[in-house]
């Protein structure tokens, strides 16, 4: 049945929504979009003269194909190389969506998108759904066909379950240009103690080189560890140079609502390292190499250009 105008607008005009859900849900852009896209072959074959609400039923079909995505990426998990972490995307990339208030933009973090990957799919759709879009809960027990006492009881206890203690330092583009370039000045300074101070005692450093590209497989804790390893990464040496090439350079952007280091190699994205921010400094730096999870990034990066690199060269 072919699709009348208003109702490829329809949908058209829900795609933003449909995929900022799906990009909480999977942690994954590419995913979203496929997921998304699946949505969109279902509501063109669908009877859509039957469908009275079309938001709320594109968000049914939608979260259903997330379950099955979501069942199946836990069995890929753990076979995953190394520690898995979210692919990160830019400011302004409408994958993050509404970021009206705290609880919408802690959900894109990059922490809180790790965190959700403990939680239960039913878990992950419930607490999405209400935290981050504010779904009532008669709405999401209908779209998960579950009763709304139900529903309540999985969201206390996914929120239970990624509650974290710290609060978070939210930085607007400028503040946050200056704690990459602080940053990124002690990670080239070649000594390790500018790089403690930025730092909290208990910092954690995650890498994801998704078995694609050298990168640490287990967490590294503690603020000299980690100073030790960042002086190390940002260390050139020959054999890093024949590895990444000679001309790397450094910017300093947001992705996911967090302050970071986007390097670039020979026109691509090579690596993003998000920091996050409380008042006493660095808690985490997620460090992102995956070629796989880059690609978006990469095309949005270049079609947004030219860009002012920071001064430190490589």
């Amino acid at each position: 049945m072919s699709l009348s105008t208003h109702e490829a607008d329809l949908f058209e005009s829900s795609r933003g929504r449909l995929e900022a859900i799906a990009y909480r849900l999977l942690g994954s852009a590419g995913d979203a979009e496929d997921a998304v896209q699946d949505a969109f072959l279902r509501w063109h074959a669908a009877d859509r003269e039957l469908i009275e609400t079309p938001e709320a039923w594109l968000t049914k079909v939608l979260t259903n194909l997330c379950l099955n995505q979501l069942t199946s990426a836990r069995a890929r998990r753990e076979t995953y190389v190394g520690q898995w972490l979210p692919e990160p995307v830019l400011a302004g990339d409408r994958m993050l969506g509404p970021a009206d208030t705290v609880e919408q933009r802690e959900s894109v973090s990059i922490a809180m998108l790790t965190l959700m990957e403990r939680l239960s799919p039913n878990e992950r759709v419930v607490y999405v759904l209400r935290e981050a879009f504010g779904y009532p809960h008669r709405e999401i027990a209908e779209i998960l066909d579950l009763t709304e006492s139900n529903c309540q009881q999985i969201y206390r206890r996914a929120k239970q379950h990624v509650t974290t203690e710290r609060s978070r330092t939210e930085v607007d583009a400028v503040a946050a240009g200056k704690i990459v370039e602080e940053f990124l000045a002690a990670a080239l300074s070649g000594d390790t103690e500018p790089l403690i101070r930025l730092l909290t005692d208990d910092a954690v450093s995650v890498a994801d080189g998704g078995g694609r590209i050298p990168a640490r497989k287990t967490p590294i804790i503690g603020s000299f560890d980690i100073a030790r390893y960042v002086r190390h990464l940002f260390h050139p040496t020959a054999a890093k140079r024949a590895f990444v090439g000679d001309d790397a350079v450094f910017y300093a952007v947001v992705v996911n609502e967090a302050p970071a280091v986007l390097v670039e190699v020979g026109e691509r994205v090579y690596g993003v390292l998000a920091l996050d921010m409380t008042p006493d400094g660095v808690t985490a730096i997620h460090i992102q190499v995956n070629p796989d999870k880059l690609e978006r990034i990469t095309r949005q990066w270049a079609a947004a250009g030219p860009h002012q690199p920071l001064g430190g060269k490589w």
